[in-house]
């Protein structure tokens, strides 16, 4: 299984000047994405235990894989999946560290992390992905199946952050789709904003 190199400075993966912004913007990704357009959602590809990648776990304090809580979804732009996110959470975590985690279904997981004063954050990490990461290959799937391909021989650029409540971890890896580059800033009117905040 091909590892990715996570690194703490952006500029070590030469990422595109359009994409920079995206990875490195602080505050949250899923407000951010809301002002890129006029209907964002998320839809939660499944959220299950499973083994963590070798590469996230000793991020999370583990000393090589093993079980974990994992949660995919896409972050959709217009319909269009914009961002992978895969988050997983060690599986000795109680409800107390992380309340409201069981119970996302497509609610956006950084508005709770960012609603929640307890909650540390802690620096962001990057990596340039390639198709053999485990991380490329489920995005890949996951837009092949709504008739969306992607060239099998880019690079993706994904961000990595992990987070503290309590005694327990979370960490949450956003893998940045071709569609990214296509969003802009719009406006709204009040009634947009009232369903957006729906999401």
């Amino acid at each position: 299984m091909r590892q990715a190199q996570w690194h703490a400075h952006v500029n070590a993966v030469n990422a595109p000047s359009a994409l920079r912004h995206w990875l490195t913007g602080g505050g949250s990704l899923t407000a951010k994405l809301k002002a890129h357009s006029q209907a964002f959602r998320v839809q939660c590809l499944h959220q299950e235990t499973a083994r963590c990648l070798s590469d996230e776990a000793a991020s999370i304090g583990l000393h090589r894989a093993g079980r974990v809580w994992e949660r995919e979804v896409l972050l959709r732009c217009d319909n269009k999946p914009a961002v992978f996110g895969h988050t997983v959470v060690p599986m000795q975590a109680t409800a107390t560290d992380w309340p409201l985690f069981s119970a996302l279904g497509e609610r956006s997981l950084g508005t709770t992390l960012f609603g929640d004063r307890m909650v540390r954050r802690g620096e962001l990490e990057f990596a340039r992905l390639r198709a053999g990461h485990p991380l490329v290959q489920r995005a890949q799937a996951a837009l092949a199946l709504e008739g969306r391909r992607a060239d099998e021989q880019a690079l993706f650029f994904a961000r990595r952050c992990l987070y503290q409540r309590h005694q327990g971890l979370l960490l949450v890896t956003e893998v940045f789709l071709p569609a990214v580059f296509e969003l802009h800033p719009v406006t709204r009117t009040a009634a947009t904003d009232t369903l957006m905040n729906k999401a």
